[in-house]
């Protein structure tokens, strides 16, 4: 790290990074917008194409995608160099938004989502291990902040862009879009990012690790979306104990799929990863029933409810671009507030949401989001910075990834809690008003343990 070095940024305006940062900006956007804009058109598209009962497979396919990719985009770029990953990536995720938009049942539409799920997760993740190689380390937390702004806008605007296209009828336009973007980040990916020689030019893939990965991921997505209440449960119970394995056979030779500290929450870099992942599980249960309940339980329109959910990412953007610019010593005293506002906003919210007044659930969200925005670049800076440098191009990748595999565990959780409670049978006022408290009270724990991680990353 660069010490008390004090980026601008105007430092990021040079003739040489403005076009790399602008080329980020893009990538992280068709990862960030895709998943809203999908959700939004999905009614329309299910009422032309059938095929109710895949439903929710359209979210947990391309999130499967996404995970298996990101994990393996540290170890990829080095294999095959940035540029032609970045190239790759791209082209399969417009092919997979072309096969999408071009669908004429949904079985084709859900191949179509897997592409766009594995060249949506290998974008990212080689997003941000461009970050760790074409920007100084002092521009880091200046470019996390950006990123922040990004999923920020995307969830502002991600939703509307998906209902114009769907109250025009033209659901089928919105894939063709994101496609045409696919296609315009390989071309920029070509153009802005020099040749270099790959670095693992004839290390094989870690096959045995990313097979793991994938059967534990597999079995959390069907957890998602699998009925009744022992099903759930069960699924989830043994996703978790197949992304123990998967760590384990990570560390074996030639299996580093993952940063070596990756498992282990008492270094810096676990405990980086372990707040990342532990403050995911505990609140994507937000994004999945928040909308739902505050429909119920205040007669709101959903997309007033909408955009009470947006508040997060509104908290999450505004936060982020105020620490972006901290010097290096404060770092640690953000990720500690970080944790806790985090941790305090998801007891309130359980605490409120369905029982108080309608404010107090866009209190507890500004403060999730404000706490994320606190630490969230922070902690990847620092994360990056305790890594080897054989180590950050993997450890970077694998920072994307874990948020994503926090985000099924905590959906598929989040699923089987609600099916324990008798949610999806009973959605009544009365009903909604008597379970919410348990539905988001049992991720407290999860948060404590988050913020645990924090306290630890930030001691340094």
């Amino acid at each position: 790290m660069t010490g008390e070095t004090q980026p601008r940024w105007r430092d990021l305006m040079t003739p040489a990074l403005a076009p790399r940062a602008a080329l980020v900006v893009l990538g992280v956007w068709l990862n960030a917008a895709d998943a809203l804009v999908t959700a939004t058109i999905m009614p329309t598209l299910v009422r032309e194409l059938g095929g109710a009962a895949y439903y929710g497979w359209a979210v947990a396919i391309y999130l499967t995608g996404g995970i298996l990719a990101g994990a393996s985009s540290g170890q990829l770029s080095r294999r095959l160099g940035l540029r032609p990953a970045m190239i790759l990536a791209a082209l399969a995720y417009a092919f997979g938004c072309g096969m999408s938009a071009a669908a004429p049942s949904i079985q084709i539409f859900l191949i179509g989502r897997v592409f766009q799920g594995v060249g949506g997760g290998w974008i990212v993740g080689f997003c941000y291990v461009a970050i760790s190689k074409v920007f100084p380390d002092a521009l880091w937390s200046r470019m996390f902040g950006i990123l922040a702004g990004v999923w920020g806008i995307a969830s502002l605007i991600g939703p509307a862009i998906g209902g114009a296209f769907a109250n025009g009828g033209h659901w089928r336009g919105a894939f063709w879009l994101f496609a045409g973007q696919g296609v315009l980040f390989a071309g920029a990916s070509f153009l802005l990012l020099a040749k270099v020689k790959p670095e693992d030019a004839g290390r094989p893939l870690a096959w045995r690790t990313l097979g793991a990965l994938a059967v534990a991921i597999c079995v959390i997505a069907a957890a998602d979306v699998a009925p009744g209440v022992i099903a759930p449960a069960g699924l989830l119970a043994l996703g978790v104990i197949g992304l123990i394995i998967a760590a384990r056979i990570n560390r074996a030779p030639g299996e580093r799929l993952l940063p070596a500290d990756a498992a282990r929450p008492m270094t810096l870099a676990g405990a980086g990863y372990a707040m990342i992942f532990a403050m995911e599980v505990a609140t994507v249960v937000f994004n999945v029933y928040e909308a739902a309940i505050l429909q119920v339980a205040y007669h709101v329109t959903p997309l007033v409810a909408g955009y009470v959910v947006c508040v997060i990412a509104v908290g999450w953007t505004v936060a982020a671009f105020a620490v972006a610019g901290q010097p290096v010593r404060r770092h640690g005293a953000f990720i500690r507030l970080g944790g806790g506002t985090i941790t305090v906003g998801v007891i309130l919210l359980a605490l409120t949401l369905a029982r108080a007044p309608i404010i107090w659930a866009v209190i507890a969200g500004a403060m999730v989001g404000v706490g994320f925005g606190l630490c969230w670049s922070l902690i990847t800076q620092r994360v990056l910075g305790a890594l080897s440098e054989d180590d950050q191009t993997i450890g970077a990748g694998a920072v994307p990834t874990t948020q994503l595999i926090g985000g099924a565990v905590g959906a598929a959780a989040a699923g089987a809690v609600a099916n324990l409670v008798g949610l999806p049978r009973d959605f009544s006022i009365a009903h909604v008003q008597a379970v919410t408290p348990w539905l988001f009270g049992v991720f407290i724990p999860v948060a404590f343990l988050g913020w645990l991680a924090a306290l630890r990353l930030a001691r340094g």
